[in-house]
């Protein structure tokens, strides 16, 4: 410090000043982590799959946590047989209206319209390679510009969904090449190849009720209506002890049994982004109906806290699994790291 002079002392203190407005500007400390040894351990409330990307998701008490997601989880998908790309809620806000129940005595998947009770359509929830061969065609479909391949079932089959969506759709089935993961979980930055069916972004999406209620509150004090956590979509749903407290977790561990449950094996994760959202909460998954405004002006007005994108609102972390195991209702996840330097790299590009 004795070397150095009054200016270069004068630029320090500047840039310090810019550094700590910078900060505040994108992080509302009023929700500031605590240190993952100070987090106390969480309860998991709920585990929720969707069969089919962007239709209408279950909740189960227990599922196979698998290095690619929740077992059954985006293992489907809708695309145009036209252009053979996938078909999304943004666009047609009543795919949410095709619904999806799992029958695991019989492993199977059950397909429904809400509104169209004389039509369903019953598929086995874990088909074998010879089934697939035989009931199928393996074909190539596009996601987010990214090509996949899928086992395609014959039109004639899915012909209500087209009628339903009003395009000639087509259901695909997760082919047997892996969908590596890009962005923040592409291998060069996870250290690892992971890879996922046909989510978005990454395996696992972990969102916190204690931040949703946070939310609901701000909504409330609007004149608005509270919302659910289903539209958010997420798979694993933990109680949370204050909101927002997951913004800044790095690793997970799931491990501690459920009061009267199976118990398992410890489960690690890596947490390797943010979920920055786009208007898909807006959808009311009981209508289908899309709100013009809401949670998505909210949310924009004090949840636009990474500096990856600043355009976009943060609800929810993404994860990928280090190892399987078996999730349940009740288990306990502890935060077994933190970082500040999250940093959303769209995979989706």
């Amino acid at each position: 410090m004795d070397n150095l002079d009054a200016s270069t002392i004068t630029g320090i203190a500047v840039a310090s000043a810019i550094a700590v407005t910078t900060g505040f500007f994108f992080y509302n400390s009023d929700y500031a982590p605590d240190a993952a040894s100070a987090q106390p351990s969480d309860d998991i409330i709920a585990l929720r799959i969707y069969p089919i990307k962007s239709c209408r998701g279950i909740q189960v008490q227990s599922a196979k946590l698998l290095r690619t997601g929740l077992d059954l989880d985006r293992n489907w998908m809708l695309i145009s047989a036209e252009k053979r790309e996938f078909l999304t809620i943004r666009s047609n806000s009543q795919m949410t209206l095709i619904r999806t129940a799992v029958d695991f005595d019989n492993d199977t998947l059950t397909i429904t319209i809400e509104g169209k009770g004389d039509w369903k359509l019953t598929i086995p929830a874990h088909p074998t390679t010879e089934w697939l061969e035989g009931n199928t065609t393996l074909r190539g479909g596009v996601i987010w510009g990214q090509e996949t391949d899928g086992w395609e079932y014959p039109a004639a089959t899915t012909q209500p969904l087209s009628e339903f969506l009003g395009v000639d759709a087509r259901l695909l089935y997760k082919g047997p090449s892996p969908r590596v993961l890009r962005g923040c979980g592409a291998p060069e930055r996870l250290g690892r190849t992971e890879a996922t069916k046909f989510a978005d972004m990454m395996p696992v999406l972990v969102a916190s009720q204690a931040s949703l209620d946070e939310l609901n509150e701000r909504l409330r004090s609007g004149g608005e209506e509270a919302i659910d956590i289903e539209r958010f979509r997420p798979n694993i749903v933990i109680r949370g002890h204050k909101p927002w407290s997951e913004d800044n977790w790095k690793t997970l561990r799931i491990g501690k049994a459920a009061e009267g449950g199976s118990g398992g094996k410890v489960v690690d994760l890596d947490v390797v982004c943010r979920c920055l959202r786009c208007q898909v909460p807006n959808v009311d998954p009981d209508s289908g109906e899309k709100h013009l405004r809401q949670p998505w002006d909210q949310l924009m007005k004090y949840r636009r806290i990474d500096k990856g994108l600043k355009f976009k609102p943060s609800f929810g972390m993404l994860c990928v699994p280090k190892e399987e195991g078996v999730v349940e209702v009740g288990q306990k996840l502890d935060v077994t790291g933190t970082t500040d330097s999250h940093f959303f790299i769209s995979p989706m590009k």
